[in-house]
């Protein structure tokens, strides 16, 4: 696709009975940043969970990808007409056949070759049938073609994923409904040539259209709705005004290329560049807005409601509270406002604030109140236009009544009674037979995590309470931020489980214990990670650790400590622990804070080491370019951020530590017309280490700045070389803030206009 000005030209390259994706994207004379784009990054997973070659707009209804094993996969079973929700419930699904039809052609899966895939646009050919694909999506819609090149009669293959039936009720329509986790999805499509004959096998959950043998391509457009069949209609009808296939695909390239110039960086290799730009892809495909043409059906009460506003769904807060949110607090603050709002909505639709809002209701996964987190940080970097009271009120309710225990929701238990009582989450002796029936039978109490993340999540409560002038309550979750040191061991230097006389487990072994999966005792990390958990008093937490020196010197150990038995028994215990570098795990949201820490002890050149070392190592274009589970865009947040050279490490606290920039130059388009430029002179490979810097023209000595200063728009200007400067950040005041009494004040505060 060539942009230039305001006018869009197509260049096509056709392959065998395909249109080929596009080569070249240029935009007002340059090449746009979804040339960069390469979707198949990551797409053999480390030991879990791939990355998947989405093809959807910006946060929008409509997700499509091939499904299959990984990339190395070379059959494909169909396409989905849409997901429910990141690694989720595929809902329907698609694809065309050439051939007699037989017992296995039902569920037979399609060798592919000639694989083309963007953001905005997919294309593939099937050697087996001979018949090939290309997909562009809408807000609420869809449009394959399929082109059919084998021999013989001509289908195309619907498939019900769950529960629900296909039907054929027209020359050219074709609709379903499809049951899953509670509710339904519909879909109304149709097509450019006439069904001459519908089969159908198990209760029309599968179905054979077919057409006419003359027929070459088949044109099919189709909507989806959580609300009726008749909305799915509609939904298609209002998106049929791209009336050609380019038409949707020009509007859909049209709104990547907007979203990925909001970021616009020189220098780099083309490498950094692709994994910059596709990490910031994936950052778009979470939350995304189910409102239906003024109308959204909502799991959290099973209502439909009239509503102007968006409604954002799916959110997995335990990963995304720590990077993705933060950008998108940057780059999209409406946005942000609006999810905001709809997790709102959602507390006052079914009496508790979500944890892993997904389309279907709230998702119990994982551990803490990171609400608490993501809202508190979007008040106090000035996304300020919501129901802060109601909000809290939401808050404080998931915090003192319902329960901590893992993957669960709904009231608290005797083990939150405890918690309330003692601070601290208590844990069984190994073969202590579980007696609580409410506790997870595989996620298992995990209870020094518990104890952890809500000690940070309850401080995040205390900021708004100071904010509120509720005083009572400030007193009650600064106190309850405090728990954490309940946990910490000062003869062992670890955070340590305890039972609930107040024991130690003596038996516990900081790398590895904690049974099958590792979850008696930690969330997916053993605690040499969880020990640097407690981000929003770094410096109590130092102390602790014997001071400033001693914290430092265990800090290095991290990165540098052995596993100390076979990788096959560690990962065992821990599968999620992926991306190793001694005891560091790259591959888990816990460790993405941990490297910048050293700017708070007084060494910010080892951040800036251990940040390029990892990018460099874990983050590259290939299939194998991504060390963990992706978690739409948990983890590529964390790329995008880390190499614009700066990091979001205590939520609520309104600054962004220093890391290292990767790129020479960086733009970052802000509302508003604001543009704050990072300026990294001579940076490289080599080139890591910054040797000086400047804010807005004026000496900057600290590793550390405010989220005002970037809001306003401004430079921030780096000279960069191959020897670290060890003097530069080091002092004890020059430390980003980190302390269980910091509070905020006007100073760190840029309210922005939504």
């Amino acid at each position: 696709m060539l942009k230039i000005r305001n006018t869009v030209c197509i260049v096509r390259f056709p392959i065998i009975f395909c249109i080929q994706s596009f080569l070249v994207f240029i935009c007002n004379g340059q090449v746009s940043n979804v040339s960069y784009v390469n979707p198949t990054i990551g797409g053999v997973g480390i030991l879990l969970e791939p990355t998947r070659p989405l093809i959807h707009l910006p946060n929008s209804m409509i997700r499509v990808f091939p499904v299959r094993k990984d990339n190395l996969d070379d059959q494909i079973s169909f396409f989905p007409l849409t997901i429910s929700s990141h690694r989720q419930q595929l809902l329907f699904g698609i694809v065309p056949y050439s051939g007699k039809i037989n017992s296995k052609s039902w569920t037979e899966r399609l060798r592919y070759d000639m694989e083309k895939c963007s953001p905005f646009f997919y294309s593939v050919r099937f050697e087996d049938v001979k018949d090939s694909v290309v997909f562009t999506p809408l807000k609420h819609s869809g449009f394959f073609k399929f082109f059919f090149g084998g021999s013989g009669k001509h289908y195309l293959r619907l498939n019900i994923v769950n529960t629900g039936q296909i039907n054929s009720s027209g020359k050219q329509t074709v609709s379903g409904v499809e049951n899953f986790n509670g509710m339904k999805a519909f879909f109304y499509a149709e097509v450019s040539a006439d069904i001459q004959e519908a089969k159908y096998s198990d209760n029309q959950k599968i179905a054979f259209l077919k057409f006419s043998d003359n027929v070459s391509k088949v044109d099919f457009r189709y909507g989806i709705s959580f609300i009726s069949l008749e909305q799915a209609k509609e939904n298609l009808y209002n998106e049929k005004k791209l009336v050609t296939f380019g038409q949707a695909e020009r509007a859909a390239f049209n709104a990547w290329d907007k979203v990925l110039s909001q970021i616009n960086v020189t220098g780099g290799t083309i490498e950094q560049k692709k994994v910059f730009y596709t990490s910031l892809y994936r950052c778009y495909e979470r939350m995304i807005d189910i409102n239906e043409y003024g109308r959204y059906y909502s799991a959290y009460d099973n209502s439909v409601h009239n509503s102007a506003e968006p409604f954002y769904v799916d959110n997995w807060l335990w990963d995304t509270y720590i990077a993705l949110e933060p950008l998108q607090t940057i780059l999209n603050p409406g946005t942000e406002l609006n999810k905001i709002r709809s997790y709102i909505k959602m507390y006052e639709q079914s009496g508790w604030m979500p944890s892993f809002a997904l389309l279907f209701g709230d998702n119990p996964c994982m551990t803490g109140n990171h609400a608490a987190a993501w809202i508190a940080d979007a008040w106090f970097k000035g996304i300020t236009n919501f129901d802060i009271a109601k909000a809290y009120e939401g808050l404080c309710k998931n915090s003192l009544q319902a329960t901590l225990l893992p993957w669960r929701n709904g009231a608290s238990t005797v083990l939150d009674s405890f918690y309330n009582e003692h601070g601290y989450m208590p844990a069984l002796w190994p073969g202590e037979k579980e007696w609580v029936k409410d506790v997870h039978p595989f996620e298992k109490r995990q209870a020094v995590s518990v104890t952890l993340e809500n000690s940070l999540d309850d401080w995040c409560i205390a900021q708004l309470a100071n904010e509120l002038k509720d005083a009572e309550k400030k007193e009650l979750f600064l106190k309850r931020a405090s728990n954490y040191k309940n946990v910490f061991r000062v003869d062992k230097g670890f955070m340590w489980p305890k039972d609930s006389s107040g024991r130690w487990i003596e038996s516990f072994d900081p790398k590895i214990s904690g049974g099958q999966g590792g979850r008696d005792y930690t969330t997916e990390n053993n605690v040499y990670t969880y020990n640097w958990h407690v981000k929003h008093d770094l410096m109590g937490l130092f102390q602790l650790m014997g001071g400033y020196k001693s914290a430092e010197e265990k800090l290095d150990n991290l990165f540098e400590e052995n596993i100390g038995r076979s990788k096959y028994e560690y990962w065992h215990t821990f599968p999620d622990a992926t991306g190793l570098v001694g005891q560091f795990v790259m591959g888990n949201e816990p460790s993405f804070h941990i490297p910048y820490l050293y700017n708070y002890l007084g060494s910010p050149w080892k951040t800036q080491k251990r940040i390029r070392m990892l990018l460099d190592t874990w983050f590259t274009d290939n299939l194998f370019g991504i060390p963990g589970d992706e978690d739409g865009g948990g983890m590529t947040s964390f790329v995008v951020f880390s190499m614009m050279g700066f990091f979001p490490v205590t939520p609520a606290v309104p600054v962004y530590n220093i890391g290292s920039p990767v790129f020479e130059k960086i733009e970052i388009r802000l509302p508003g017309n604001r543009i704050f430029a990072i300026i990294a002179k001579g940076s490289s490979a080599d080139n890591k280490y910054i040797q000086s810097a400047k804010l807005n023209g004026t000496i900057l000595n600290k590793p550390w700045f405010y989220h005002n200063d970037l809001k306003k728009g401004g430079k921030l200007e780096f000279i960069m070389g191959s020897i670290p400067n060890e003097s530069w950040g080091s002092k004890k005041e020059d430390a980003p803030p980190s302390f269980i009494g910091f509070q905020n004040s006007n100073k760190l505060v840029y309210n922005i206009i939504n």
